[in-house]
């Protein structure tokens, strides 16, 4: 079979930092950026914020705009960022769509109420309590409304993408496959235009409750991903990702700019992540087969402590690469950092440029010609995606 180039024509990004390509690259190009962090809101745990938006722009309809949850108007509304940026309006209805979305919002007043209650009975007594809520004041519609495949629905209805349509779950991992398989799907020729990312939203008691309670959260005040000590943890950041990829071949028929080439996206989860995981990722690399000289690394390195000795001993691997640790001022979105990240990766190699150290422990400098962009996750899974300038 011959496989086709894949290449990225538009991306729709948005973080703590802003909206958009320039201001991200405003921000992020300038050495000494600051991130945007709220401290207070969510203490112990800081988080980065979701900047202001005009939903208006991408989501004209307020009935749409009301019937979302804020992760879901944060998806759709960067779907539209990068359709835009793409040019690729009249193209939805051929368009495919993959989304890697995380589980619907909770009712925090009925789950506080709950746990209230619960907490002061016998463990016996508590197990029958909670039996008798489930079977007769949590209905299965209350989770209906909120399903993870409503993103990619939602992106469908106000954008009208019309082509296939696939949702991962699976956090980290499932955005590292949703790329590949994207990916894959137009290099075989099984289309020729495909829109792929996630959302994450910080600024949720639930899930603030979900990842603090499995001590992948940083607690206290706000310190860089190389700079958590003990277990670690990561630092929620509000993200939405998204990327057009196309085949080369489609691009230059409607005469689109490409903004860099997606040489290869490579996933694989180490059944330990001690001791295995730095080496499930090395064999990735190689499997890219791409030389390491000239090299920018976009690390989604998390902060977690196990995930993070892992991938340091992988990038200690790769010789003088130019790192940078995008999570010390993004925070880590979960399901939308590894799409965010090859946004990141396009804009540099579109601009003919790299980003200035972003952590105390970011290093290398000089002429990038390529962009590893990598996924270790904050539990299990290992991905690699490998940008080239676009010819």
């Amino acid at each position: 079979m011959t496989r086709q180039d894949v290449v990225i024509t538009g991306i729709g990004l948005v973080s703590s930092l802003g909206e958009g390509p320039d201001a991200h690259w405003d921000a992020l190009s300038q050495a000494g950026a600051t991130p945007v962090v709220d401290e207070a809101a969510f203490a112990p745990y800081p988080v980065h914020p979701l900047p202001p938006l005009s939903l208006d722009a991408q989501i004209p309809k307020k009935g749409d705009q009301r019937q979302m949850e804020p992760w879901q108007r944060l998806g759709t509304y960067a779907a539209g960022l990068a359709i835009d940026q793409a040019g690729a309006r009249g193209l939805v209805s051929d368009m495919h769509l993959i989304v890697a979305a995380g589980g619907g919002e909770r009712d925090i007043a009925v789950d506080e109420a709950m746990a209230t209650a619960f907490s002061a009975l016998p463990a016996d007594e508590a197990s029958r309590a909670l039996n008798e809520k489930l079977a007769t004041e949590l209905r299965p519609t209350l989770f209906l409304a909120q399903l993870s495949n409503l993103l990619a629905g939602n992106i469908s209805i106000v954008h009208g993408v019309t082509g296939s349509s696939r949702t991962f779950m699976g956090e980290e991992s499932a955005a590292a496959d949703a790329v590949r398989i994207a990916a894959a799907r137009l290099s075989e020729g099984r289309g020729g235009i495909a829109l792929v990312g996630g959302a994450y939203a910080s600024q949720r008691w639930d899930l603030v409750l979900l990842y603090g309670a499995g001590n992948a959260l940083w607690r206290g005040p706000f310190a860089p991903v190389s700079a958590r000590e003990g277990i670690g943890g990561f630092v929620s950041g509000a993200l939405g990702a998204f990327l057009v990829l196309e085949t080369a071949e489609h691009a230059a028929a409607r005469g689109a700019t490409p903004l860099a080439k997606l040489a290869g996206v490579a996933t694989d989860a180490a059944h330990q992540r001690v001791g295995a995981s730095a080496g499930v990722a090395q064999a990735l690399w190689r499997k890219l087969g791409a030389p390491a000289d000239g090299l920018g690394v976009l690390s989604g390195m998390t902060g977690v402590a196990e995930a993070r000795v892992e991938e340091d001993a992988f990038l200690a691997g790769l010789g003088a690469a130019a790192v940078r640790r995008t999570g010390s001022l993004l925070g880590h979105g979960v399901e939308a950092t590894f799409p965010a990240n090859v946004a990141l990766g396009a804009l540099a190699l579109s601009r003919g440029g790299f980003f200035p150290a972003m952590d105390p422990a970011d290093a290398g400098d000089g002429a990038v010609e390529r962009i590893l962009v990598t996924g270790f996750g904050q539990w299990r899974g290992e991905a690699l995606a490998l940008l080239e300038r676009a010819a």
